[in-house]
């Protein structure tokens, strides 16, 4: 995979977790639980394909982050698109699987710096800001995404 497909999903899965971590994350909450998953608190996977398409759009509009989606084909970009729905459907309790590598091996070495990931995030507030996703979801999804950083930025 190229590195600026590699970076694609960086900003993309930057959104997600592993399953796993976020079910353990929200169940050792102190906090009453909702009785639904966060995947339908959000809507659904249509939902989450239209907050994935709008990020990646913005992510793809922003100067400085752009220069890491050079060189996609649009198959490629279609192909992330859809690891990025995948998994965020499988991390906040939806059917979906994702089947990509995890965030550590496809972030080595492409020099993720913390203004890259302090951009992405406000890139994804704005996202989430525009869709009006309330805010008990918006603070579990950006938890979700904290816990990814250590395995993403590089400097």
């Amino acid at each position: 995979m190229k590195r600026s497909q590699l970076f694609y999903v960086l900003l993309g899965l930057l959104l997600v977790s592993v399953n796993g971590f976020a079910r353990s994350a929200f169940a050792q909450s102190s906090a009453p639980q909702s009785a639904e998953s966060l995947y339908k608190r959000l809507g659904g996977y249509d939902a989450i394909a239209a907050v994935t398409d709008d990020f990646i759009g913005r992510l793809a509009k922003d100067q400085e982050l752009s220069r890491f989606l050079v060189g996609l084909s649009a198959d490629s970009k279609k192909r992330l698109r859809q690891l990025v729905v995948d998994q965020l459907c499988e991390a906040t309790g939806g059917p979906c699987i994702y089947i990509g590598r995890t965030m550590k091996a496809s972030h080595a070495g492409l020099g993720v710096t913390e203004s890259d990931w302090q951009a992405t995030v406000k890139h994804l507030v704005a996202t989430l800001d525009k869709f009006k996703v309330p805010q008990k979801e918006q603070e579990e999804l950006l938890a979700i995404a904290s816990s990814l950083k250590k395995d993403i930025v590089e400097k």
